[in-house]
């Protein structure tokens, strides 16, 4: 019989509906029992006259700089629909990720990084950004939604020109499955993922809805995972608390700090 370390184990997965199923064949493959609680949708911003007005003037950047998926998928969505790929640019125009799954979907685009920070923070990548002696204009693809982003903020401060441009929006879905609200209700969870501070704030906000004002008592005791530093501070900003954080900032990560606490 083969050891399934995650095996009678109910895990709750916070993501974007879209993007729920690979991160489900990690901890399933582990056996898992997966719920999915889609937290996010995806969608352009509001108004894409500033980032129309961005992609006009492309080739006045000397870098891009993509700090997750979303900022690659919906800036290519936004250059197809005129007719043109980010791929045309490779070469002329330089790419930095940060993370591997942003450095994955760039590939897929068949562009490699041409810079990528030691670790999956913004931080490494502002200590290691290898910048050039003249004043580098950078394009930097965010969510509309978004506040204050250190990584604009520092590069302007070390004499960069950067041009932020909201290309996409996540929003807090309405709905939350059949399925995982009856798991909830019954006290069958045994944990919840967590990506990201909004989804964090956006689990809150569904569970309330959905499990009524006692929502807190009844997830009490169900152990919470996060993915990084900045999903930590929102995770103990709403429930007070955080079971294990990934000493790797990856959904791989994640998966290790799940089966290394419940061992």
């Amino acid at each position: 019989m083969v050891y399934l370390p995650l095996d009678k184990k109910n895990i709750v997965i916070t993501r974007s509906k879209d993007k729920i199923s690979d991160v489900k064949d990690l901890f399933s493959n582990q056996g898992a029992k997966i719920f999915d609680l889609p937290a996010l949708l995806i969608d352009y911003p509001d108004d894409l006259r500033p980032l129309d007005n961005s992609l006009l003037d492309i080739n006045k950047f000397q870098w891009i700089i993509f700090t997750s998926s979303n900022g690659i998928n919906y800036l290519e969505k936004r250059l197809l629909d005129k007719g043109l790929s980010l791929r045309q640019y490779s070469g002329k125009i330089k790419f930095a990720v940060v993370g591997n799954k942003t450095s994955e979907s760039l590939n897929n685009l068949g562009i490699k990084a041409d810079f990528i920070p030691p670790n999956f923070v913004a931080e490494s990548l502002l200590e290691n950004f290898p910048f050039s002696k003249t004043k580098e204009r950078i394009l930097l693809p965010r969510v509309q939604s978004g506040g204050r982003n250190i990584i604009a903020e520092k590069l302007r401060e070390m004499g960069a020109i950067v041009d932020e441009v909201a290309t996409y929006e996540s929003k807090c879905p309405m709905t939350m499955p059949i399925e995982t609200k009856k798991a909830f209700k019954d006290g069958i969870i045994d944990a919840i993922l967590f990506s990201s501070g909004k989804t964090v704030f956006n689990s809150a906000f569904l569970l309330e809805k959905y499990l009524g004002h006692k929502w807190l008592s009844i997830i009490e005791n169900i152990h919470l995972f996060t993915i990084g530093p900045q999903t930590s501070i929102a995770c103990n900003k709403v429930f007070k608390r955080v079971s294990k954080q990934a000493e790797t900032y990856t959904f791989e990560g994640l998966l290790e700090a799940t089966i290394n606490y419940f061992s």
